[in-house]
């Protein structure tokens, strides 16, 4: 099967049915008939956008990263001032705080804005880590999250 057909019916697949894990994907893509490796699905979450976020019931799922007509800087400002809760600069390390379920999702905004002060970013439930190459780039972007969040 060709890559635009498997990322199409990928994208179908989680648009459909509540996916949350590569192997419940995998199942489901199988289950269409539709042979895939983990690597491969790996590879197609990553190209396709693919990002989990809790749904209006809050189940944790599959969905694509769709940015609409914002520019992808106005979705990461939109996004630290709903979801951040907390950043604290250690070295050259940014530690992000978010409202449960966010991390991933943020982190996939500020992963395709490629600031120059980034040099890499790791994603959990609640948390992001935000590697700098240095003390400068990172201070810089403690001050961006923290001029940008809203503090309660």
């Amino acid at each position: 099967m060709k890559k635009v057909d498997r990322q199409a019916k990928i994208e179908e697949i989680i648009k459909q049915h509540t996916i949350a894990t590569q192997e419940a994907l995998l199942a489901a893509l199988e289950a269409e008939g539709i042979p895939a490796t983990q690597a491969t699905i790996s590879r197609d979450i990553r190209e396709m956008q693919v990002v989990k976020e809790r749904d209006a019931d809050g189940t944790l799922r599959y969905t694509i990263y769709h940015n609409g007509e914002k520019t992808e800087a106005e979705r990461l400002d939109e996004s630290i001032a709903e979801v951040v809760a907390a950043v604290k600069r250690v070295e050259f390390v940014n530690v992000i705080h978010t409202a449960p379920g966010n991390g991933n999702s943020l982190a996939a905004i500020l992963d395709d804005l490629a600031f120059p002060q980034v040099t890499g970013t790791l994603a959990g439930h609640d948390t992001i880590l935000i590697i700098s190459p240095d003390r400068a780039s990172a201070e810089y972007i403690n001050d961006y999250f923290t001029q940008r969040m809203i503090v309660e």
